[in-house]
């Protein structure tokens, strides 16, 4: 392992020692990428859950984005205590914090389910979305010091791709295990004990696949405990937890919060629609599972495009892809909402490719020479995934205003505007 000397990291909410040739622990590079795969796939789910969750209890666009709602605003509350806590205990300690924070939601589905209340499901969600911000304020800034300064933008990149893995794996199997068993009959035909005796026996599937995933949980908890010694020298700064919202003054800074908002709240919001819009007439008349199969290829190209940008932000200027991609997230956008069938559908998932780089892009120009203000900054930016909550209500509020889901996707694709217009300002290197 080099040797440390104490500043704080580029990443989410905390800091770490600052190595001049990265850490040399292979074994954590494995255990990252594996947070990376396990909080993406989970927070995937959420895209399989939603029209799940619409079905039974009956709720409009706006109702069932209450999912996505709950899920992202642990961002918001969650995203500086969990940095706090992180910074007290230390990243391989907060690893098993936010582990078991994340069991605990999971097996919060049960209580959910024998009740079959909507309200306990949304609060399930919430504490798993806290569980999996305390993991992700550990797993960014551990990817940014296992390797030189020089390559931080790919390698963010690659291992969003195994974040992206967890997101294309997860709804194949949620598809199979929660929509592969629906009823002859909807909750709409149905009232009072029988509507009761439906929903109850219908999340029985929802319940399963989360105590599966929350023994899981209790596995990996476990190994990160075996290893929770091995980072040597960590040390962490003691400041205002606030401090970081001075930063939002500085336009690079700023810009590049807001685009996180939107980029993360337009990508939740495609990927949370996706179901209902394949089972369209006009599109492609799918089933709920059949609709829910095709999930896979919205988060399968994500992971694709992560892969390839890893090696073209090498060679490329990543504002100049950033701005790129966005472009062709927008026209891929107008391209399906004005046409019917296969192209309408195809059009839409392959906004996933175009999303592949703009988290990690986005993230690592906004903090871009922060110097000793890295920390602050990073911590701001993971309140900015709130942007998961916001949009994606909005667009469903949108759906239900307009009467048409292609028309509430013009949000998104004004997002991905600004985000655009962001990548062509920040193409050059920050000024110190």
């Amino acid at each position: 392992m080099a040797v440390a000397t104490v500043g704080p990291t580029a990443e989410t909410g905390a800091s770490l020692p600052e190595y001049s040739e990265g850490v040399d622990a292979p074994e954590l590079r494995y255990f990252v990428f594996a947070l990376f795969f396990i909080f993406g796939g989970i927070t995937s789910l959420n895209d399989v859950i939603l029209p799940k969750l619409k079905e039974l209890f009956t709720l409009n666009y706006t109702q069932a984005m209450l999912v996505q709602f709950c899920f992202f605003t642990a961002y918001l509350v969650i995203g500086i205590p969990g940095a706090q806590l992180v910074k007290r205990i230390g990243y391989m300690r907060g690893a098993i914090a936010g582990l078991l924070v994340m069991m605990v939601g999971c097996l919060l589905f049960i209580p959910a389910s024998r009740t079959a209340t909507y309200s306990l499901f949304l609060l399930a969600l919430f504490v798993l979305g806290s569980g999996i911000v305390i993991v992700q304020v550990v797993a960014n800034p551990l990817i940014s010091l296992l390797g030189p300064a020089r390559t931080v933008h790919s390698r963010l990149t690659f291992a969003q791709a195994f974040n992206s893995l967890g997101t294309t794996i997860f709804p194949i199997v949620g598809s199979v295990l929660i929509l592969g068993g629906l009823a002859g009959v909807t909750a709409a035909q149905l009232s009072g004990a029988e509507l009761l005796a439906y929903r109850t026996a219908e999340t029985r599937a929802i319940v399963s696949t989360y105590l599966g995933l929350a023994a899981a949980l209790a596995v990996i908890a476990l190994a990160v405990f075996l290893f929770r010694n091995r980072l040597k020298g960590e040390q962490h700064e003691r400041g205002s937890p606030l401090a970081g919202f001075s930063l939002l003054r500085r336009p690079r800074f700023g810009l590049g919060a807001l685009c996180i908002f939107l980029y993360v709240g337009a990508e939740v919001a495609i990927g949370s629609l996706i179901v209902n819009y394949l089972m369209q007439p006009q599109v492609l008349a799918l089933t709920e599972r059949g609709a829910g199969d095709m999930i896979f290829y919205y988060w399968g190209g994500a992971m694709v495009g992560r892969f390839i940008g890893s090696g073209l932000l090498r060679i490329i200027s990543p504002g100049k892809i950033l701005a790129g991609v966005a472009c062709g997230a927008i026209a891929l956008i107008l391209l399906s909402i004005s046409s019917t069938g296969a192209v309408a559908a195809w059009s839409l998932l392959a906004i996933g490719l175009m999303n592949s780089i703009m988290f990690p892009t986005i993230f690592s120009l906004a903090c871009e020479r922060l110097g000793a203000r890295a920390a602050d900054g990073s911590g701001i930016i993971n309140i900015a995934i709130f942007g998961g909550a916001v949009i994606p209500l909005l667009t469903g509020v949108l759906a239900d205003i307009s009467g048409s889901l292609g028309m509430s996707l013009l949000l998104p694709a004004a997002c991905y505007a600004v985000i655009a217009g962001y990548g062509i300002y920040a193409r050059r290197p920050a000024s110190a």
